[in-house]
């Protein structure tokens, strides 16, 4: 497989956003959802709308999301709805809880490691395309959340969840399930989605307040690193592999912290399994849009 393409940019902005998205040179077709973290209540570090904002109207998106598996603000769409007009999506943007109604949609993963199939809302059927706008920090479950975790965990519906999570099977306790098992369901679970779009999909991850944490923690650790920039690609493998690579390279004394919790949880599984169903490379050419 040739290399894919990654770009970067450090100017960290609602321009730059969009501006790294036209650097693909892609447009995506027909009603365009746009999947990204809605944020947990009291989580300070999630990407806010008017950050964002420019980049969904630019490809005149709608915002979705899925309802969580675990107790918090986001795990019926009732309570996922008002936290979404707390923290202003549905102000700037139309706004699709994709798992609101059921029965949720099953993608079949003939190839998967882990499991074979993969529960999604419903909703994604209502889409011609997907913008991953994801934003890049660590995860207390699965060491890293990027663009892959985004197609995973984020698209999959509140049942889905709890069985990417159980391995195959949606147990009552999420949290119980053997570490490698859980993130090669994560992995097996994204390139189903990857599939479904049939490459009208795209990638962003911000690397901004990036904590240990992910934006689904109400009390997130503060970010451990600055900010280091914006990346944009078509594949999902490579801009998750550039991130892992940036921070691993970086001089910010708090990549320490990261890299822990990325090895403790084992985090790298999810981009191995990735590349195994041929979702995606981990060679990719970095192109900084910068020079």
């Amino acid at each position: 497989m040739e290399k894919a393409k990654v770009y970067f940019t450090s100017e960290v902005s609602p321009e730059s956003v969009v501006k790294i998205y036209e650097a693909l040179g892609v447009e995506l077709p027909g009603k365009v959802a746009v999947k990204l973290h809605s944020g947990e209540q009291g989580n300070r570090n999630y990407l806010r709308p008017e950050f964002v904002q420019k980049m969904v109207e630019r490809v005149n998106g709608t915002v979705v999301e899925c309802n969580t598996a675990y107790e918090g603000a986001r795990n019926t769409t009732e309570k996922h709805k008002k936290l979404m007009e707390e923290h202003e999506w549905s102000k700037y943007f139309n706004v699709d809880i994709m798992d609101e109604e059921g029965p949720d949609m099953e993608l079949e993963i003939p190839n998967g490691i882990q499991i074979k199939k993969n529960y999604v809302g419903k909703h994604m059927a209502n889409y011609d395309s997907m913008l991953v706008l994801s934003h890049f920090k660590g995860h207390a479950m699965g060491g890293f959340g990027g663009a892959l975790k985004q197609l995973s965990i984020g698209c999959a519906s509140s049942y889905g969840k709890a069985y990417i999570h159980g391995a195959g099977e949606a147990k009552e306790n999420i949290f119980g399930t053997d570490q490698v098992k859980f993130v090669t369901s994560m992995g097996d679970a994204a390139s189903s989605v990857h599939k479904y779009f049939n490459g009208n999909i795209a990638y962003i991850n911000a690397m901004v307040n990036i904590s240990i944490d992910c934006d689904c923690d109400g009390n997130a650790s503060a970010p451990c690193m600055k900010n280091i920039g914006i990346l944009a690609s078509t594949d999902p493998v490579a801009i998750d592999q550039a991130c892992i690579d940036i921070v691993y390279n970086s001089t910010d004394p708090g990549k320490d912290k990261l890299i822990h919790r990325i090895e403790e949880k084992k985090g790298l599984y999810i981009i191995d399994t990735a590349e195994k169903l041929k979702t995606g490379t981990k060679e990719y050419e970095l192109i900084n849009i910068d020079e």
